[in-house]
C-alpha cells in the first residue's frame, strides 16, 4: 500500500460513524449488510448513513454490490490488510512480529483478532 491511500484509508476511517460502520461490516463478514440494516444498527438517518458508506468506499474500504432493490455493503479485507500491513511494516524492528497474519486468507486478521 502506497502512503497516499492509507492516509485516504485513515482519513475515511477518523470520524465516529464511519469508524464504527466499517466494524459493523467487517463483524458481518462476507455477507455484508444492507444499507437500512446497517444504517438501524448504527442509530443514523439513512442520509447521513449514504454519506459515510461513499467516503470508506471512496477510500477503498467498503465495496457495493446491489441486489434486487438493496443496497449490499462488504468490508473489503484484501484492503484492511493491507493498510494493516502497511501500518505494522516496521514494527518489531523490522523483525517478522505477525509471520502469517497478513497474508493468504483474507478473514485471517478478523479471525486472529480477539
Amino acid at each position: 500500500m502506497q502512503s497516499g491511500a492509507a492516509i485516504k484509508a485513515l482519513g475515511a476511517l477518523a470520524q465516529e460513524h464511519r469508524l464504527e460502520a466499517f466494524r459493523k461490516l467487517v463483524q458481518a463478514g462476507g455477507d455484508g449488510l444492507a444499507a437500512g440494516v446497517l444504517a438501524e444498527a448504527l442509530g443514523v438517518p439513512n442520509s447521513s448513513l449514504s454519506f459515510h458508506l461513499a467516503q470508506l468506499t471512496h477510500a477503498g474500504l467498503i465495496v457495493q454490490q446491489r441486489v434486487g432493490r438493496s443496497l449490499i455493503y462488504r468490508a473489503d479485507y484484501e484492503a484492511m490488510n493491507g493498510l494493516v500491513g502497511y501500518l505494522m511494516e516496521n514494527c518489531c524492528g523490522g523483525a517478522a512480529c505477525l509471520p502469517d497474519l497478513l497474508v493468504g486468507e483474507p478473514a485471517a486478521i478478523v479471525s486472529s483478532c480477539g
